[in-house]
């Protein structure tokens, strides 16, 4: 369960998101989008303080017109969590977001118009200290190269990212993030690598439009798993038809499975059978929902029987295995106490957050002896 994961991180140059790194040695980052109306200040900041709640690292906002623009600006003064603003078409209101504190600018260089426009965007970005994703998506590609590929391709996407890249390069400007999304699995993952083979630069990962919250999160866990087993993804959003707060946990989830995230706490659980000695699933059920604001990492099995249970609590922070006429629970690995049904989660809750709290308290001693 502590072992660090095998996967090789692919090598690319990092760059700053507000207080996030993102690329390099740096964790990967997980991201969502906000839903509300930009205009309702109110909405949207409440909407941004869930995701950061459940752990998003970034958000992004739309900023469809100027009116959002100096909304955004609003917005920005009440989080905490960086903010990418997503701009299409009108330079304008890149510059505009950029004085407003805008923590990463969303753009195709492409569909911002003439290079003199796209020069005066690259040259707010780089007085701001403000890096640059280049978003590309196979439901919108050039007209040009929609013509020439007959459809969406791997080779299509890759050649509209490095397209839109070299008017970074012309402009002597790096500091930059790339995307090729598609929804169709094959060809987001085909793209990703071809590209990541290609520049040096963070890649932002996603299986754009992927579904909804079940469908969805099997596309993106097949699509981006793939590209993370191969070292591929510095960022990563989960697009799904879904609250948005439900991106970030499949998020984490995903990451925490190839254990290049350790947020919050990597339940393992058994489906349940009939030897089960309590009501695995609803257990589960209820953990997940109590324990959804801890972000410390912590392991904690929950098995319903003696076959697998003694086995996985040996390998975790906390684990409970059914027994009759009391279920047993290890700590670190060890016999710790019983736990009777009556009140389970309650008690099991009580431990986990006991386990939580001692864990939180030996980090702080470790940063404070560092410091």
């Amino acid at each position: 369960m502590h072992a660090p994961s095998p996967i090789k991180r692919r090598h690319s140059r990092q760059i700053q998101v507000g207080n996030v790194a993102v690329g390099g040695d740096a964790p990967i980052a997980v991201q969502s989008m906000t839903n509300t109306n930009t205009l309702d200040v109110a909405a949207t900041v409440a909407q941004i303080q869930q995701l950061e709640k459940a752990g998003a690292d970034i958000v992004r906002v739309s900023v469809p017109d100027m009116d959002a623009a100096e909304t955004f600006g609003q917005i920005k003064k009440l989080v905490n969590v960086p903010l990418v603003a997503d701009i299409h078409f009108d330079y304008k209101i890149a510059l505009r977001v950029a004085e407003l504190g805008v923590d990463c600018l969303r753009i195709n260089p492409g569909n911002i118009g003439r290079e003199d426009r796209v020069r005066a965007v690259v040259s707010a970005a780089r007085d701001h200290g403000i890096p640059i994703r280049i978003g590309v998506n196979a439901g919108s590609l050039e007209k040009d190269l929609q013509k020439k590929y007959g459809e969406p391709t791997p080779a299509a996407l890759v050649e509209s990212a490095m397209r839109h890249i070299d008017y970074l390069d012309r402009l002597d400007f790096p500091d930059f993030k790339v995307s090729v999304k598609a929804s169709d699995v094959f060809m987001a993952v085909a793209a990703y690598r071809d590209l990541a083979a290609r520049i040096e630069q963070p890649l932002h990962l996603g299986i754009t439009e992927a579904g909804g919250l079940r469908s969805g999160t099997v596309k993106s866990s097949i699509g981006l798993g793939m590209l993370l087993m191969d070292g591929i993804g510095d960022t990563i959003r989960v697009s799904l038809a879904a609250d948005p707060v439900e991106e970030i946990k499949v998020g984490f989830d995903m990451l925490r499975s190839l254990k290049l995230r350790s947020k919050g706490i990597n339940f393992i659980a058994c489906p349940s059978c009939s030897r089960q000695n309590f009501d695995v699933i609803s257990t589960m059920n209820q953990l997940e929902e109590r324990l959804e604001d801890v972000m410390t990492p912590l392991n904690v099995s929950v098995i319903g029987c003696v076959v697998n249970g003694p086995g996985e609590a040996k390998e975790t922070d906390i684990g409970l295995t059914g027994g009759s006429p009391a279920n047993l629970v290890y700590i670190d690995g060890k016999p710790a106490s019983k736990l009777r049904n009556d009140h389970l989660v309650d008690d099991l809750e009580q431990l986990i957050r006991e386990k939580v709290r001692e864990k939180q308290q030996q980090q702080d001693d470790m940063i404070a002896r560092s410091v």
